[in-house]
């Protein structure tokens, strides 16, 4: 089943606008975060790893927090019209190329996004996908709040925008997919990232569609890092999910299949 789609603020958030306990029912899961950006082929490789061993019961649910080394994903809708410019083109900005099989078209991944890869079993949280979107579109929007940014969904358009230069402007995509009731894939949020790569493609295959940031819209730099350490948060309070947290592990980069063993004792 597939759905479409630096520099701290210099804010002292600790104590401050802090996302609730869970409840006393919540579930328990486990949250990634990793330290620096990592290359797509090498962060499908581990959610397909976990989402096969969550649908064999081997493993508790996962939330994978992370940035992407520069690269235009192709998801199942992308049509040759929205990335007309051609392959080389978009090869010269320095990114990769990979089809994907989630929903939703051709969209871009760098360092300064965070992604959010949700390896759950559905029916513990949601009545349905439909569901499950707007509920990673809350996240963000609970997130984005933090800053004072008011982002919003728009019906028909999976993700998550802001109002920018009297304009709608999308800052986070979703595109998620979801096989035997465990999800995979998730969201991207445009935390402070170099936006020109997005101009080159017509992005989720929406045409006119401005992409915007958080920096962007507050005209200052912002730590993804601290961004991502929010996003957890939210997630937690809007799944009811307690976590076990994982400290990053660069080794996965070097030795992906280290790291999947390295995890394997992980049940939550």
């Amino acid at each position: 089943m597939n759905l479409s789609d630096g520099s701290d603020l210099g804010r002292d958030f600790s104590g401050q606008g802090s996302a609730p306990l869970p409840k006393p029912n919540a579930q328990a899961g486990t949250l990634v975060q990793f330290s620096r950006p990592t290359p797509y082929a090498e962060a499908w490789i581990l959610q397909k790893q976990l989402q096969e061993e969550r649908i064999a019961g081997k493993r508790g649910d996962v939330l994978l927090l992370l940035e992407h080394s520069p690269v235009y994903t192709l998801g199942r809708t992308t049509k040759p019209a929205h990335w007309d410019c051609g392959e080389e083109v978009l090869r010269r900005t320095g990114a990769s190329l990979q089809p994907v099989d989630r929903g939703g078209s051709i969209t871009y991944h760098g360092p300064g996004q965070v992604l959010g890869y949700p390896i759950l079993k559905l029916s513990n949280y949601c009545s349905g996908p439909k569901q499950y979107v707007r509920k990673l579109e809350e996240v963000v929007i609970e997130t984005l709040t933090r800053w004072g940014i008011k982002g919003y969904p728009i019906l028909g358009k999976p993700g998550v925008w802001v109002r920018w230069n009297h304009a709608d402007a999308k800052i986070a995509s979703i595109g998620v997919r979801i096989d035997y009731g465990i999800t995979i894939h998730g969201f991207a949020l445009n935390v402070d990232l170099d936006l020109s790569p997005f101009s080159l493609i017509m992005p989720c295959g929406l045409a006119q569609c401005h992409v915007t940031s958080m920096a962007e819209v507050l005209q200052s730099g912002i730590s993804s890092s601290v961004v991502a350490h929010h996003v957890g948060q939210e997630f937690a309070r809007i799944f009811n999910i307690q976590w076990m947290n994982v400290p990053p592990d660069y080794r996965m980069q070097e030795h992906p299949d280290f790291y999947l063993e390295s995890m394997s004792g992980i049940h939550t």
